[in-house]
């Protein structure tokens, strides 16, 4: 049989969203907003979301629209947010926020716009 997940609440889901600024929980969801330059982006963002959740094994809710894409993560097996939801969480962000590094050779710089924002837009 197997072993029911943890979920979390209250306190403990707090210490948890501590270390992945930009998430809330609203109505049992681990959720997020991601604000793009446009609808070409926001399908490669659905994309990599796609992937990382297929390799997971774990699969969220989206709300896709032109110029954003919602994020919604819980763990449906254990009705509630899990540890697999923050380590979803924590991938996708390292994805869709990923900007070049600093120092890299000028061919190699990467473009110098942010593509994907996770904040509302400037």
């Amino acid at each position: 049989m197997a072993r029911q997940e943890r979920t979390y609440s209250g306190a403990d889901a707090a210490a948890q969203l501590a270390k992945l600024p930009g998430w809330s929980i609203a109505d049992g969801w681990l959720t997020r907003k991601f604000t793009t330059d446009g609808w070409g982006t926001t399908l490669m963002l659905v994309n990599a979301i796609g992937f990382l959740a297929e390799i997971a094994d774990h699969h969220p809710d989206l709300a896709v629209a032109w110029s954003s894409v919602t994020v919604k993560l819980n763990t449906h097996s254990a009705k509630g947010i899990t540890d697999k939801d923050f380590e979803l969480a924590r991938e996708i962000d390292a994805v869709a926020l990923k900007r070049p590094e600093a120092g890299r050779p000028a061919g190699l710089a990467g473009s110098p716009h942010a593509f994907v924002r996770g904040d509302a837009p400037k």
